[in-house]
């Protein structure tokens, strides 16, 4: 197993923002952008995979792992977007290969569509989580849902666990495919320990709640149109995504194929680590990994 990554920190929006550094100076850079209610060191296995070749970046989102959470609680995708951006200037990289995962999916996209000419190459797993056709619900009720979400996420408390062990096996609750060891590997990096030797996941509840200032589907469209790089949509054949059974997305893009990882959830990157990382490292142009 090659070396831990280096924590490193960079300010946007008044945050103090994480990243883990895989290291490789003067390599492309890619950069792996996790979902939501996750954290960096989520890559590790493809992170590790591809150091030899780039210089890997996997940032921690704001309100996630270990960066800044926002005061008041902020978290629409287009603020996960600058926070990207903020990123790539701070590294002066001319261009960035971008992985992203669900959520981190979409913050790739929407920075690919917003600067084509820095990105020269996207991966999206299973993150392209609505349909181009989604209808808009009317301003009220939107407005009136993300109220009741913040009242709601207001009155929890944090669930406390007993052990990164209880921990682990939450998250194995939640993807029956996880193993005990990779579910142990990310809860010890996505909880932190509380004054009552207890833990807690480090993200922030707010992230929960959807803005009502949101991009909708015919700008995540037109975003998607301006994308100028090779792409690949890389699906989870059992995902509880809409976007991920859509026929024909890749029509919406100048240069993408769409590729189903069988027998994976959501998490794929998880459910099937080697079919992904050779579909990765395929489209990226690298041999298959030996072994």
């Amino acid at each position: 197993m090659a070396s831990a990554p280096q924590s490193r920190y960079y300010e946007s929006h008044g945050l103090r923002l994480h990243y883990a550094d895989w290291g490789n100076d003067g390599a492309p850079v890619a950069i792996l952008v996790h979902g939501g209610r996750d954290h960096c060191r989520s890559w590790d296995v493809i992170a590790e995979s591809l150091q030899p070749h780039f210089h890997v970046l996997a940032p921690d989102l704001r309100g996630h792992g270990d960066s800044d959470w926002t005061r008041g609680g902020s978290y629409a995708l287009t603020e996960y977007v600058y926070d990207l951006a903020q990123l790539v200037r701070s590294i002066a990289a001319p261009q960035v290969t971008l992985i992203g995962h669900s959520m981190g999916g979409m913050v790739s996209l929407i920075f690919s569509g917003s600067f084509p000419d820095l990105v020269s190459k996207l991966v999206v797993l299973d993150g392209v989580t609505m349909l181009p056709d989604t209808p808009k619900p009317p301003v009220h009720e939107r407005i009136g849902k993300w109220i009741a979400q913040l009242d709601k996420l207001h009155d929890r408390t944090p669930r406390r666990y007993a052990s990164l062990e209880a921990a682990a096996a939450q998250m194995m609750l939640h993807n029956k495919r996880l193993a005990r060891d990779l579910a142990l590997h990310l809860a010890t990096h996505g909880a932190r320990r509380n004054e009552d030797d207890t833990y807690s996941w480090k993200f922030d509840p707010y992230q929960r709640a959807s803005a009502p200032h949101r991009l909708w589907p015919d700008d995540h469209v037109a975003l998607w149109s301006r994308i100028a790089c090779p792409t690949l949509l890389l699906n989870a054949g059992e995902s509880f995504l809409v976007g991920a059974k859509a026929a024909g997305l890749e029509r919406y893009f100048r240069n993408a194929r769409i590729e189903t990882i069988a027998g994976a959830g959501h998490w794929l990157q998880h459910d099937r680590p080697q079919e992904v990382l050779g579909a990765i490292r395929k489209f990226l142009g690298l041999a298959a990994v030996s072994g």
